[in-house]
């Protein structure tokens, strides 16, 4: 694979920076990043890619819907979904957007692309096609090519995102990008830390700056492609604060690109005023940033994801669970939701799951969509102490930096100022611990190093300590392993039996 060469040749040895790639640097890279797989004419030539995405029409435009529900208040349903063959696929979409109501469209990208191993890829399609069913779990985008990708976004009435979990996305933004897809998950940390286990963060930073300045060239030439980082990390137990500076840090690299339309992402945590209260933060502190760094004209909007953790084997209970999401997002006033299904302790779910999870989201949603939301004292205090959290970690992150967030970031995950529970990335300290409180709010249980002060420690203690008190035991990791077990047991909290 091609590898970035910027300053000096190597990614290792490269000055990593938050600054604008050049023109001619990006054509001069694109050029190595094509050659890595066969792309064909409608690719590798820019103003093709440009002509084709002007002519998709404004209802199929990702950013464009995401606005609307934003000026409307309202909370839009998307699904994740893909598979191998592309008639499965186009009639899997077809299905959750006819049946399942969908707003929002995915293609989920197979494991084999995600770690750009195209052959492997190719090898699965070919199987696939002889036996008739996709042995891939995912769509291979990057193999299809450009015009097959066209083929799929054509078909549906949707806008339609790619979304996959690739620390070097290069390839794959190019190849979907002329294949008329108009929104790209993903981001440097987020694709990183709780996906790869060996890839040092100057090199994917580095890669996604360069998916981040081909969507700022879109941009330049009048084709708005929404850009949303991976919110929810490792998806077990992370504490708002984490999630939300990975974001936060994850956006101001993409508007430094020339990106102008991004969404946020939050992972359910299960506490209902914690899970408003992070949306918020996240919402309040992305603007503020934003627009501190001189970036004013990017488009904000929020990504809520339904529980990400184990869930209950049994259907009614995992509906139940469902449905807790729906609430959240509903009362957090978040753009989209990506739904799960009835499904999700079982594998990899059925079209029909998915489109259950999708009509029980959709009712919720629009039940909730006019109520008011609860406690607005216990909001505003957890709004406060993640506010507080969020800023400490980037205040810091910006000093190990001098001042910019694109080295900070590697330096903040050496130092452990930033870090990520659970994470298989040895680009990750690991020293944190979450827990929940007695309340099912996720706590800091180790703080490792991140940078915070005495008052915010203290709060977080004191609410393991009346947890611990209730349940007349110390607090120990017994708790911790207790709490990432319990939803799949039918509750919030791992208290003992």
């Amino acid at each position: 694979m091609f590898v970035r060469v910027r300053v000096v040749k190597g990614v290792k040895n490269v000055t990593l920076q938050n600054k604008k790639i050049p023109m001619d640097e990006l054509l001069e890279e694109r050029r190595g990043v094509l050659q890595s797989w066969k792309t064909g004419p409608a690719v590798e030539n820019l103003e093709d890619s440009l002509a084709y995405q002007k002519t998709i029409p404004l209802a199929k435009r990702f950013g464009t819907a995401l606005r609307q529900a934003v000026e409307t208040r309202s909370t839009l349903t998307q699904p994740r979904a893909g598979v191998c063959l592309v008639r499965n696929h186009i009639e899997l979409l077809r299905h959750l957007q006819n049946e399942g109501g969908a707003d929002l469209l995915p293609t989920t990208i197979d494991s084999y692309t995600r770690q750009n191993r195209y052959q492997e890829a190719e090898n699965g399609i070919e199987e696939s096609m002889r036996s008739g069913r996709s042995l891939l779990n995912g769509f291979p985008a990057v193999n299809y090519g450009a015009q097959t990708c066209r083929e799929v976004t054509e078909a549906v009435d949707r806008p339609i995102q790619v979304r996959h979990g690739t620390p070097d996305a290069r390839l794959l933004c190019e190849i979907t990008l002329a294949g008329g897809f108009t929104a790209f998950e993903g981001g440097g940390i987020s694709y990183n830390i709780p996906y790869a286990k060996n890839v040092p963060l100057e090199t994917s930073i580095a890669h996604w700056q360069y998916v981040d300045r081909l969507v700022g060239y879109y941009a330049e030439n009048g084709i708005e492609i929404n850009r949303e980082p991976f919110g929810p990390l490792t998806g077990t137990m992370v504490p708002p604060s984490i999630s939300n500076a990975v974001g936060i840090i994850e956006a101001l690299l993409a508007a430094e690109q020339g990106v102008t339309d991004i969404t946020l992402g939050y992972g359910q945590c299960g506490n209902l005023c914690q899970d408003m209260a992070a949306v918020f933060s996240l919402r309040e502190l992305s603007r503020s940033y934003l627009d501190r760094f001189g970036y004013n004209s990017v488009s904000i909007s929020t990504c809520f994801h339904q529980w990400m953790g184990g869930f209950p084997a049994d259907e009614a209970q995992a509906f139940g669970v469902i449905s807790w999401g729906a609430v959240a997002a509903a009362f957090a006033r978040a753009t989209k939701i990506i739904t799960k299904t009835p499904h999700e302790a079982m594998g990899i779910p059925t079209a029909e799951a998915n489109v259950s999870g999708l009509k029980t989201t959709g009712q919720v949603l629009r039940m909730l969509k006019n109520q008011q939301p609860m406690d607005r004292n216990l909001i505003a205090k957890e709004v406060e102490m993640i506010n507080a959290e969020v800023v400490a970690m980037l205040e810091k992150t910006l000093e190990l930096g001098e001042g910019d967030f694109a080295a900070g970031t590697a330096r903040a995950f050496q130092a452990g100022v930033l870090d990520v529970p659970f994470a298989p990335s040895r680009a990750a300290l690991g020293a944190i611990l979450p827990v929940r409180d007695m309340y099912g709010a996720v706590r800091f249980f180790e703080f490792g190093n991140l940078p915070f002060n005495a008052e915010i420690k203290a709060f977080h203690r004191a609410a393991i300590e009346e947890r611990a008190k209730r349940e007349k035991r110390v607090p120990s990791f017994q708790m911790v392993t207790d709490d990432i077990y319990a939803v799949s047991k039918g509750r919030l909290v791992g208290s003992p039996r």
